[in-house]
């Protein structure tokens, strides 16, 4: 690096990455130290909570991801025609489906109304039912192709193949994060990764202080959840000694090498790490709930990161992924009445545990919650493969032509329904709803115009919905 004599500061005029580069003050060198406290406008905290342009009534957002492709028929869609065509060639053209698809094939789950709405549910989500009229169901969604790996980053990035930026990053580079001492960004998938793995949760071209920080729920202690949360061997005064070191000297080495953003983040991801010591351990111990709240959630793994997911975002974590997993639990091509059965037996009593919980505590008006999956399944029954359905005939196959997804809270309407697929669930067909126009209207509750929200890179402004997406007025409360 060059050096230059006080006085000749006096005499030359410097952008701000310039300065920035000649004093040593790159986004890595703010985050050791600066990030303890709170952050004044303009300060180069990246995560630095910050106010989004536009009036939006959704401060925080909850993604309850339904890895796989839950059955819109079979959940939140229902279609009595299908019934009744039970076993017989449907009376319409469809559109070609992944694999071979044979007669149609009924809901083996019965279907009430519940609210004031009069929301019909199927019974496999009793718990999810009673909060009927915070629902606003949207059964018009429809993304692009029928396979898992496109559909997922499209859902999650909103781009089936190239590396983008995910929602959750989206999210925490528009607006920051409300506690410093905990990512902005967390996402939860027991077991380990789905398929994609941490491409779902990808800061892409984003600086790295974005990215979604993967958490292994299948594991309740803490120390287990969190690795090296505790240190054994030092205090948290000695501990900051050392990290001070440690960051002096990746700021030099930073500085040689024209503040690198993967070193930048390097830089963040050490600061941040120290200061998580002070606030997850509280954040991710259940056990400090009173025992009502906790039997309210119920037993299991997604009772428990369904809990967490509460936790965090009233600690100030501003967007949180739970996925369903491990694997691609509702990828029934088979035994579908068995396995959506045990499925929502394992999620029901949680997520409507976390629906009343946030209502409650008065966070559901502000708090945005999403619920589905990457696409649906087909109305019509999967025919015998083998590796697919193992000679069963009881399963459906994708379909991403038309499936439901709901959201609550947020600033959406309740006990609304947004859509419909034909008359026997495939394909949607009223007020359709593509995944960039999904994006747009939960980034437009967020107080962002999805088409301002950008960010460049290699010589163009890219945004969430790159140059596709519309927001849905009709689901605005």
């Amino acid at each position: 690096m060059t050096n230059h004599h006080p006085e000749d500061l006096q005499h030359r005029f410097y952008t701000r990455r310039d300065f920035l580069t000649r004093v040593g003050m790159g986004m890595g060198a703010t985050a050791f130290g600066s990030l303890l406290q709170s952050q004044a406008e303009g300060s180069l905290n990246p995560l630095a909570s910050k106010p989004s342009p536009y009036f939006g009534r959704a401060k925080r957002v909850i993604h309850l991801f339904m890895n796989g492709g839950p059955s819109q028929v079979d959940t939140f869609d229902p279609k009595p025609l299908l019934t009744k065509h039970h076993g017989q060639a449907l009376p319409m053209d469809y559109l070609a489906t992944e694999r071979k698809t044979g007669a149609g094939y009924k809901s083996p789950f019965a279907f009430r109304s519940h609210g004031q709405c009069g929301l019909e549910v199927s019974e496999i989500f009793p718990h999810v039912a009673k909060c009927a009229d915070d629902l606003c169901v949207i059964r018009s969604m429809h993304a692009d192709v029928p396979n898992h790996e496109p559909s997922l980053l499209l859902m999650n990035c909103g781009e089936a193949r190239l590396v983008r930026p995910s929602l959750g990053s989206w999210v925490t580079y528009g607006m920051g994060t409300a506690n410093q001492n905990l990512p902005g960004f967390i996402t939860m998938c027991p077991g380990g990764y789905p398929i994609q793995e941490s491409q779902n949760w990808q800061a892409g071209f984003l600086p790295g202080s974005f990215q979604g920080t993967y958490i292994d729920t299948k594991h309740k202690e803490v120390e287990k959840l969190i690795e090296n949360i505790r240190n054994q061997r030092m205090d948290h005064e000695q501990q900051r000694r050392q990290l001070d070191l440690v960051q002096r000297l990746n700021q030099r080495h930073l500085e040689r090498r024209q503040q690198d953003a993967q070193l930048e983040a390097r830089l963040q991801s050490f600061e941040l790490a120290y200061r998580m010591q002070m606030d997850a351990t509280d954040a991710f111990d259940i056990e400090r709930e009173p025992q009502s709240i906790r039997e309210m959630y119920g037993k299991g793994t997604q009772a428990r990161q369904l809990l967490i997911a509460r936790r965090l975002v009233e600690r100030g974590v501003r967007f949180v992924q739970v996925w369903h997993g491990p694997g691609q639990p509702w990828d029934n091509h088979d035994d579908i009445e068995k396995r959506h059965r045990k499925l929502a037996r394992e999620c029901d009593q949680g997520i409507g545990a976390l629906l009343t919980d946030l209502k409650q505590r008065g966070m559901l008006d502000d708090t945005l919650v999403i619920w589905g999956g990457e696409f649906g399944r087909t109305p019509t029954v999967e025919l015998p493969k083998a590796g697919s359905n193992a000679g069963k005939i009881n399963g459906r196959d994708h379909n991403h032509y038309g499936f439901t997804m709901w959201l609550a809270g947020g600033g959406v309407k309740g006990g609304h329904i947004h859509g419909a697929t034909d008359d026997f669930g495939f394909q949607a067909v009223e007020k359709r709803m593509h995944v960039h126009d999904l994006h747009a209207t939960i980034l437009h509750l967020l107080g962002f115009d999805h088409e301002e929200l950008t960010y460049r890179y290699a010589g163009r402004d890219f945004r969430l919905t790159d140059v596709h997406g519309h927001v849905v007025h009709d689901i605005l409360g």
